[in-house]
């Protein structure tokens, strides 16, 4: 017997039939490629731990699979380089696109890396490890802190910071030693300080003399300032002495790698139609996370001061609950670049986007009802996605016809309402000219937040990998 009746499909319902056939598990993903953890014993890529980015190994596995044997690569939100680098390795020359200066410095440096003098760089880390860095420290030097890395060091560590500084200025005269030793001291800030990269905000270890209130947090064993930046000189002098950094072309054949910083909202407009082949990148997450937060001590490290991180802050595409609507700034911005057509196409598709537009009056919903812990996460999921459709139309003009995307990105859930970010992601991406060809996931899915499993039960949300093709 038929039923009397039944509910309507959902537009997410209806989303997620059109793609089933095209969600598939792929055995060769893990945490671990999907993530920075198979870079920390890789020669080259663990010299700074960023979170955020994905494996070499990845990059790896995607340039296999598409079969790329020439062509130019573009990573729109580079991070610390990977994908960039992998690809130099492979023979394909390389762009990408970074705003924050955290991932702009160690692309840089790896960069240096490649032109130093061993031989000097040998000498200069022989002088440290005999202690001849123990200057008298500039005050000029002093590390700069933001309002919210106040204190995050043992007083000897600050000092440290400061004798190091001042030694790389008046001791090292070659720039590319002097820049590599530079990022060697930057990438070890945390470890030598209270606190930890915790998703959305640095936590505090109960040694810190901030007396945060809340739970007592014990990070374990805090480095010695010259015990870290010792270990991590070791690292990259064993690096270096490999016999190239580059395995698969000598050095006189090395592609060029471009690393332009800012917006990628600001620069993608400015690359050349159909000048790139493929495309492998993960942005960020719609998922609350705060770069400008967790990397503080490495952007008060490199300069930023206040006025400009609230910049960084609101210029990342949206994913904090802070970020404000770029909306007029974009029409401003493509009239001025004379090309009003692909945000007019893009804001089209995002409008369209029936899943899309469900969820944000769910969201809405919730939020008027106080059942979200932030009344602000419609607004920056309506942000993502808006900025997000920009970006793929953009992708859409970079990219020659058959040029392929790889894109890592999680599902997301609020007040137990679920975010599809790989299905709407893909349909923007259909609307502006690609083919999905395929979404894989992990075996694996993300599970909720405590607080999320509490209320609305244990459900896995998809880590995927987005294949495209223009």
């Amino acid at each position: 017997m038929k039923p009397l009746f039944t509910l309507p499909e959902s537009a997410r319902e209806t989303l997620l039939r059109r793609y089933a056939d095209r969600i598939e598990v792929n055995p060769s993903l893990s945490r671990a490629l999907v993530s920075y953890q198979s870079n920390r014993k890789r020669s080259n890529y663990r010299w700074f731990k960023y979170k955020e980015g994905f494996s070499a190994s990845l990059v790896e596995y995607l340039i296999g699979r598409f079969q790329l044997v020439d062509g130019v690569v573009l990573d729109p939100f580079a991070g610390s380089g990977a994908t960039l680098f992998v690809a130099r390795e492979h023979g394909l020359p390389s762009v990408g696109i970074e705003l924050l200066p955290v991932g702009i410095h160690a692309v840089r440096a790896r960069l240096a890396a490649e032109q130093i003098d061993r031989r000097e760089f040998a000498a200069a880390v022989a002088a440290i490890a005999a202690g001849k860095w123990k200057v008298e420290p500039d005050p000029t030097l002093s590390f700069q802190h933001l309002r919210i890395t106040v204190g995050a060091f043992p007083d000897a560590a600050e000092r440290g910071l400061a004798q190091f500084r001042t030694y790389l200025r008046d001791c090292i005269s070659s720039d590319e030693v002097r820049q590599v030793l530079d990022f060697a001291c930057f990438s070890i800030l945390e470890s030598i300080s209270y606190t930890r990269k915790d998703g959305q905000y640095l936590r505090w270890d109960s040694r810190a003399p901030r007396g945060l209130p809340g739970k007592a947090f014990d990070k374990g064993p805090i480095a010695e300032f010259e015990t870290a930046l010792l270990a991590r000189l070791r690292e990259i002098m064993e690096d270096l002495d490999e016999p190239a950094l580059f395995a698969k072309v000598s050095d006189s054949a090395l592609p060029r790698l471009d690393i332009l910083s800012g917006s990628c909202l600001e620069l993608l407009p400015s690359l050349q139609a159909e000048s790139s082949d493929a495309l492998i990148t993960s942005p960020p997450y719609c998922n609350r996370y705060d770069y400008t937060r967790t990397y503080a001590l490495e952007l008060a490290y490199l300069g930023i001061d206040e006025q400009k991180l609230k910049g960084l802050r609101q210029s990342l595409l949206s994913c904090t609950v802070e970020n404000r609507s770029k909306v007029d700034w974009l029409h401003t911005f493509y009239a001025a670049q004379r090309s009003p057509g692909t945000l007019k196409a893009a804001l089209q598709a995002f409008e369209g986007q029936e899943a899309l537009q469900e969820v944000l009056a769910a969201l809405e919903r919730k939020a008027s009802r106080g059942e979200l812990n932030n009344a602000n996460v419609p607004r920056m999921v309506r942000n993502y996605f808006l900025e997000s459709a920009v970006a793929v139309f953009e992708w859409a003009r970079i990219l020659k016809p058959g040029g392929q995307v790889a894109l890592v990105n999680d599902n997301v859930r609020y007040g137990g309402e679920e975010v599809p970010v790989d299905l709407i992601l893909s349909d923007l991406a259909e609307r502006a000219g690609f083919t999905t060809e395929r979404i894989w996931t992990l075996s694996r899915g993300k599970g909720n937040s405590s607080q999320q499993m509490g209320a609305h039960g244990r459900t896995e949300l998809r880590k995927c990998v987005y294949i495209w093709r223009r």
